[in-house]
């Protein structure tokens, strides 16, 4: 997940500062900010001068990030990673199994809370939260990465195509080159959490999983979905920004700073690009997984690559099979994201904000 949010004052009604907009995106694909209203232009000390604020004044929300250190989006960003993950991660565990091609009898549920209630009742309280310390442990460096590189080269390659502005092609590409980054961290995760969340799963702790896969697949098993994780986060991305700049419009169509419309937007973009590309995400679990079940069709034995694995989808359960989970995923999708937006732009607001006080009093 990215966040990109810009800054910039255009001049109020009453000639005070008028605060710009901050699109918050809440999905798996990188956001952006652009201004509201007319832009600042930039003064002697050039557009950052421009945009930093006064000492000993508060500093405005929208012109924090422009201040805002590498070292704050990297902590910002774990902490919104790890609550994130470790919040939804009860759904996480359902989506997983549903997602199953050919589950068990006693794996097989109608809706999420009718899973959820059925593993709790007859697998145990805590074995929704089996493989959550993995993911913790994961998702902190991954999102750290995720939003440090983003912010960074959003900034460099805006300042390249667009001196002193905000261009939609360099906060694109500085997503992709995020997601590259993020995925590359997640991926070995994804693969122990996923196999520790299935129906009737041997591993028990997380390095009895660990060592099992490498000792009986190789290290290349780790990461033998990335090109699927990949592929799929490229849709979700356009999706969503198609889907959040139309609500925008519909919501908030003077574009200013409205947390609420932003949520909504976000919300509604994320969980229909969610929605829309469950079948690389069904693809991807049965790349981390290697379902048995599933295995048992595919003559090949493991099953390798994006194009083998939507063929065994298919062979399974024919079209209907790419959907299964879509539930599950979009419900997980949509507070998931929300809280990683919120945590990682408070976080640093309030870490930015005590930098720049800090300066003030110097």
């Amino acid at each position: 997940m990215e966040l990109g949010a810009g800054a910039g004052t255009g001049a109020g009604p009453g000639g005070g500062p008028q605060p710009g907009r901050i699109l918050l995106l809440l999905g798996g694909g990188p956001g952006w900010a652009r201004r509201g209203g007319a832009e600042a232009e930039p003064g002697p000390g050039g557009s950052e001068a421009a945009r930093r604020p006064e000492p000993g004044s508060d500093p405005d929300y929208e012109a924090l990030p422009q201040g805002a250190a590498v070292s704050t989006h990297m902590l910002a960003g774990a902490v919104a990673g790890v609550l994130e993950h470790c919040v939804m991660y009860p759904i996480d565990c359902v989506k997983t199994r549903m997602q199953s091609l050919q589950p068990e009898p006693a794996a097989r549920y109608r809706n999420v809370l009718e899973a959820l209630w059925r593993i709790v009742q007859t697998e145990g309280f805590w074995r929704p939260m089996r493989g959550m310390n993995i993911t913790a442990t994961g998702a902190g460096p991954a999102h750290a990465l995720y939003f440090a590189c983003y912010e960074k080269l959003k900034k460099t390659l805006s300042d390249v195509i667009h001196a002193g502005g905000n261009s939609h092609v360099a906060n694109g590409a500085a997503g992709c080159v995020a997601t590259l980054l993020h995925d590359a961290a997640m991926n070995p995760v994804e693969v122990i959490k996923q196999r520790m969340q299935m129906y009737n799963s041997p591993y028990q702790r997380v390095t009895d999983c660990v060592r099992a896969v490498w000792r009986n697949e190789g290290a290349g098993a780790f990461y033998r979905s990335y090109t699927t994780q990949l592929t799929m986060n490229i849709p979700f991305q356009a999706i969503h920004f198609m889907t959040y700049e139309f609500l925008q419009e519909q919501l908030n169509p003077q574009r200013q700073y409205n947390p609420g419309s932003h949520v909504v937007s976000g919300a509604c973009a994320g969980a229909v690009a969610a929605a829309a590309t469950t079948p690389l995400d069904v693809c991807k679990t049965l790349l981390n997984t290697q379902e048995s079940l599933a295995l048992n069709s595919n003559i090949s034995g493991h099953i390798t690559g994006m194009a083998n694995a939507f063929r065994t989808v298919y062979r399974v359960g024919g079209v209907t099979a790419y959907f299964r989970g879509v539930q599950a995923r979009v419900i997980y999708q949509m507070p998931s994201t929300a809280i990683a937006w919120s945590v990682y732009e408070f976080f640093k607001y309030i870490l930015t904000k005590r930098q720049e006080e800090r300066r003030a009093g110097k």
